[in-house]
């Protein structure tokens, strides 16, 4: 077994959304990923025609963002792209680790959004993923990506109902911080229509604003900015950052 099958096993497995991707898609209807995407790329790069996100999972953004750009969409889950493909039929979305895919290509256009670059928690790890986006780049390319940049520190657990296809899902979720290792763990139970019980999860490395800049500016990206789209500055937990290849 590889070790690109055993790490998106481990992603599936401890993630109910990513084993059900169907669910996935409605409870990430309201996401405004692919909105901010194109706010940001025409503010910085209007001219921008061709993109590729990494990181795309069910292509429910990317979808979005192929109405404007022409699109590729990687992800490390094939279940993911399976999904996408039968689903979104017209769009281009391969199975790929971002960690080392290279497709060949240089796009006006990187995106990883989602909450993708999260997955990915060893410093040397990081640095690749950087590596692929650079090596997808050209001079002027825009990268553009969603991530933590500050923990969930809340200590009280919350509960939610989640309408589903098969009816309403409750969700209790607790976070918990790991400051040394920069991971924050969402601990997610499901009480599914159905009676059945889940449990999620989920590990996300936090990487601060400063750190996010270090590592791209070692692959060749300059920083425009780091926002949450509000008028007061960042205020966390979840910021946009958005670069420049500046390298040729």
């Amino acid at each position: 077994m590889t070790s690109h099958n055993t790490e998106a096993e481990h992603v599936e497995a401890t993630n109910l959304l990513y084993r059900d991707p169907a669910l996935y898609d409605v409870v990430q209807t309201d996401s405004t990923g692919a909105g901010m995407c194109q706010t940001l790329i025409e503010l910085h790069r209007p001219d921008a025609e061709t993109l590729v996100d990494f990181g795309c999972g069910t292509g429910r953004d990317l979808e979005i963002l192929a109405k404007r750009f022409e699109c590729i969409g990687v992800d490390l889950q094939p279940g993911m792209v399976d999904y996408a493909r039968r689903t979104r039929p017209e769009l281009d979305i391969r199975v790929g680790d971002m960690r080392t895919v290279r497709l060949r290509k240089r796009m006006d256009v990187v995106t990883c959004i989602g909450n993708s670059l999260a997955y990915v928690h060893g410093n040397k790890e990081i640095s690749q993923v950087f590596a692929t986006f650079a090596a997808h780049a050209r001079p002027g390319t825009l990268l553009v990506l969603c991530s933590p940049v500050a923990p969930i520190t809340r200590p009280e657990p919350i509960t939610a109902t989640i309408a589903t296809p098969k009816g309403p899902a409750t969700v209790t979720i607790r976070h918990e911080w790991n400051l040394r290792t920069q991971i924050s763990t969402m601990h997610r139970h499901w009480v599914l229509p159905s009676d059945d019980e889940a449990q999620d999860e989920i590990r996300r490395r936090v990487l601060f604003p400063r750190e996010l800049e270090r590592y791209a500016e070692g692959a060749g990206f300059e920083v425009l900015d780091i926002t949450d789209g509000s008028e007061t500055g960042l205020t966390g937990p979840t910021a946009y950052t958005v670069a420049r290849y500046m390298r040729r």
